[in-house]
Parts: structure tokens; C-alpha cells; sequence
């Protein structure tokens, strides 16, 4: 009986975010600028709304940049008009024309590997669709313009940490019984042979929020690194969560990447919500906890200007 309410507490959660997201048609479409930044997310047609939200809500604050799509197979053409609309004719990239090499496919190394690619000639900012930008962000403007690759935190301990302290901080931190992919090769992290091995670094950082300077160095670091890990945990590697991993191990090895302060730029898991907050990833189920993404995009949606 309780798992029964808790399915339609769920569902009527979910009802009354789409009805809340619906809004952003109403708001005026993005003018892309070609001015080199790109706002890149993978979607499909289940996140088309919030995924409005988020990419017009950080255009809107940023006041810079294009958008590039990379659809996950499921968008419509329905899907692709309402895109080229409010997006101002993004490009679409079909995820099964992206050429992964002896990376895995799937589990959004798609995304991660057309990042790679696109930063050859621009500053590319992964957003996904469960973002909400609330606030100002300027250390998102700044480092943009100061070309520093940033990301956001995991949690409020995330730090660059050397292999070693990585290692130290995973085996702290692992369930005995079958502890999730990322704490096993964070856990052997000190063992990566990388050059130069005396300067790797890592972060335990989130994936849905993160910007990658221009560099010309495109996929070779991600790829020997993806060799790497799973020369060192075997097919575990091949698990969900093996991509974020290795966009926090490519950022944490620029030359001086920022780690976004957590206290205005946070995942939520159903805490307070500072009121001066830039952005807020509503991740998994949290998204549907208390109506708060519902008033988060409320919000968002009353300070854009109308279409």
C-alpha cells in the first residue's frame, strides 16, 4: 500500500512539473550568437520541455553562445520544430552518427566524445536537461571568458585531489558488499598510468554541469584514460557512470580548471535551496520531491520575457 501512494505521489509530482515546464513556450525564443560557446545537451523527446528551461534559463543569465543538440534517438519532428523555433535552429546531431573509436558506446559517452570534438574550435558548456538557472553566474561568465575549464561538484567535500588522496578518500567511503562503479576505479585511481604522472589530478564532479575550454587536444586524453580504467577494473568499466568519471578526470588535468562553489551551484538531494542560488541540477527521483522543480521553473519562467 505504501509503495502504491508513493507511485501516485510520484506521478502527480511529475504531472504538475511538465504542467509548471509547459510555460516556457510561452517565453520568447533564444538568439543563438556565433560568438564561440556552444551549449551543448543530449536529449530526447520525454525532456524536451525542461530541457527549455534549463538551455533558456542559462542562455538568459550567460548571454552567450549557440546551441548544439545531440538527440538521443527519440526526438519527433514535432520535437525538432518546437528546437528550431526556440533555439534558433540548433543543429541536431543523431547520437548513432557519432563515431565512439575504442571508446564504449552509450552510457552518454556520445555526448562526451562530440564535446571533445567541438571544443577544437569552441568553449562547449554540457548542460543537462534537469538544470535550473536561478541566480546569477558569473564564475560560469568569467571562467567562459578567461578560457578555464570548470565543472560542478559532486558534493560539498569534492576537491582536485592527487591520486593517492582519491584513492584513500574511495576505499574510506565504499560499501563492503558491491559498491558502485565509480568508487571502484576512484579506488584504484592511484594506480592510472597517465604521463606526466606526477601532475594527474581528479574530482569527484558532476557531469550535468560542465564546461570545456577550447583545446586542440580533442579526445586523447579521455580515451587513454578510458584504456586506463578499464585495464585496471576490467568490465566494470563498462557500467553506467563510466563517462562522468571521465569528464572529471579530463577537467581536473587542464591547467587550472575551476570547481564551481557548492554553496550556489548544487545538486539537489531535498535540502534547502539557498536563496541566492545560481543553479540547482535536479537530479534523479529528487526532481519530484516537494514540488520544488515545479517552483524552480515557475520562477524561471516569469523572469524570461514573452514570445
Amino acid at each position: 500500500m505504501v509503495q502504491l501512494t508513493d507511485r501516485i505521489v510520484r506521478r502527480l509530482r511529475e504531472l504538475q512539473l511538465m504542467h509548471a515546464a509547459r510555460g516556457i513556450l510561452s517565453t520568447a525564443p533564444i538568439a543563438a550568437q556565433d560568438d564561440g560557446v556552444v551549449l551543448l545537451s543530449m536529449i530526447g523527446t520525454r525532456v524536451l520541455l525542461p530541457y527549455l528551461l534549463a538551455v533558456k534559463s542559462l542562455h538568459a543569465r550567460l548571454g552567450r553562445g549557440r546551441i548544439v543538440i545531440l538527440d538521443d534517438g527519440t526526438l519527433t519532428p514535432r520535437d525538432k520544430a518546437v528546437l528550431a523555433h526556440h533555439c534558433d535552429r540548433p543543429p541536431i546531431i543523431p547520437i548513432a552518427s557519432v563515431d565512439t573509436g575504442p571508446c564504449q558506446r552509450g552510457g552518454t559517452w556520445e555526448r562526451l566524445l562530440t564535446i571533445l570534438d567541438l571544443r577544437r574550435g569552441a568553449y562547449v558548456i554540457q548542460l543537462d536537461s534537469d538544470v535550473v538557472v536561478l541566480g546569477r553566474v558569473d564564475e560560469v561568465a568569467e571562467a567562459v571568458a578567461a578560457g578555464r575549464s570548470f565543472t560542478l561538484r559532486g558534493g560539498p567535500d569534492s576537491e582536485l585531489l592527487a591520486p593517492a588522496e582519491v584513492a584513500a578518500f574511495a576505499r574510506a567511503h565504499m560499501d563492503g558488499g558491491a559498491p558502485h562503479m565509480q568508487w571502484v576505479i576512484e579506488a584504484a585511481m592511484e594506480n592510472v598510468r597517465i604521463a606526466p604522472r606526477d601532475r594527474v589530478r581528479y574530482v569527484r564532479g558532476c557531469s550535468g554541469f560542465a564546461g570545456f575550454a577550447p583545446s586542440g587536444e580533442g579526445r586523447l586524453l579521455a580515451e587513454a584514460f578510458s584504456a586506463e580504467a578499464e585495464r585496471l577494473i576490467g568490465l566494470r568499466w563498462r557500467e553506467w557512470g563510466s563517462e562522468q568519471v571521465t569528464s572529471n578526470f579530463v577537467i581536473a588535468n587542464e591547467a587550472d580548471p575551476l570547481i564551481l562553489p557548492y554553496d550556489r551551484y548544487l545538486n539537489y538531494w531535498q535540502q534547502d535551496i539557498p536563496a541566492d542560488a545560481a543553479i540547482v541540477h535536479f537530479l534523479g527521483t529528487n526532481r519530484y520531491h516537494a514540488g520544488r522543480y515545479a517552483d524552480a521553473a515557475r520562477q524561471v519562467i516569469a523572469s524570461l520575457p514573452r514570445g
